[in-house]
């Protein structure tokens, strides 16, 4: 039992000698912890972020914690955005099961809310199970042969030759494109490769995802909107064609040939979240401004 009290006799509860509030969080904060005890650290090719990932083992194992890369509760990740992508790709085939947390040894991030110099603060929310958890999209494209998934943003790119699709959203034509691709993304992927498509940025905590063109043709005889689209999150796009000879699909930093296929399906996962442990309350404007 996690915090002591009396039944007094008109029924009501009352506290013991500690308030039974205080009790109950920190006995979820002590099962957070326990669940935690197992990690994994992912850090970037670099001296500041493998000096970071040494103190950080030291830390960890000396306050009780477990490094298991094989099967972590959390994984601790050391770089900048992209060393957060690897890091969920490399752990997505149990991506339910783990919770990401990341410290930046660049700029401040949309995935991390501290820098090297906070190393101290990360790694006593770490063990001391006070962060917060978000939970954010994972994109899915199914194909003939495989699913693929993304964080940021699932693409289909030709550099060979002009690129035809037929885009249904919903599996109703929408229109037909002609051009280099084109690039579905979520939330977090707004700021990434859409941004520099001329792509909306979407602001946290809104579930959409967005649809943009990769340099389209356009002129009196073929044209398709010309302009990214915003679209609700439980939205199916179906980027079909005769022929995807040459098209490349990427999935993040992944990229997988297309040749025989004649249909991709992209969509959010349902069965899939990135959880992400959260330290501190910062304002999704303020990492923008960091950034941009």
């Amino acid at each position: 039992m996690c915090g002591n009290s009396v039944i007094t006799a008109s029924g009501t509860e009352q506290e013991g000698d500690t308030g039974r509030k205080d009790q109950d969080k920190w006995c979820i904060l002590d099962k957070r912890k326990q669940k935690m005890k197992k990690y994994a650290i992912v850090a970037r090719p670099d001296e500041v972020s493998e000096r970071l990932e040494i103190r950080a083992d030291h830390y960890l194992t000396s306050n009780g914690f477990i490094r298991d890369d094989e099967h972590p509760d959390t994984v601790v990740v050391i770089g900048g955005d992209g060393t957060f992508i690897l890091a969920v790709h490399r752990y997505m085939h149990c991506l339910n099961e783990v919770c990401f947390f990341g410290i930046h040894t660049g700029t401040l991030g949309f995935y991390s809310d501290y820098l090297d110099k906070d190393i101290s603060e990360f790694l006593h929310v770490l063990t001391d199970g006070t962060g917060q958890e978000k939970q954010f999209q994972v994109l899915q494209a199914k194909t003939s042969k495989a699913i693929y998934y993304a964080i940021n943003e699932i693409r289909i790119e030709n550099a060979a030759r002009t690129q035809v699709l037929d885009v249904y959203v919903d599996k109703k034509l929408f229109e037909t494109f002609r051009g280099t691709g084109m690039c579905v993304c979520t939330q977090l992927g707004s700021t990434a490769y859409n941004r520099s498509l001329g792509g909306a940025v979407i602001q946290e905590g809104l579930d959409l995802i967005e649809l943009a063109e990769i340099s389209g043709i356009h002129h009196s005889r073929y044209r398709s909107l010309d302009a990214p689209i915003v679209l609700k999150a439980e939205s199916v796009i179906d980027l079909a064609s005769v022929s995807f000879t040459g098209a490349l699909l990427g999935a993040d930093a992944e990229v997988f040939e297309l040749d025989g296929e004649t249909n991709v399906e992209i969509s959010v996962c349902k069965d899939r979240q990135i959880r992400v442990l959260r330290g501190r309350d910062i304002s999704y404007f303020d990492r923008l401004k960091s950034l941009f």
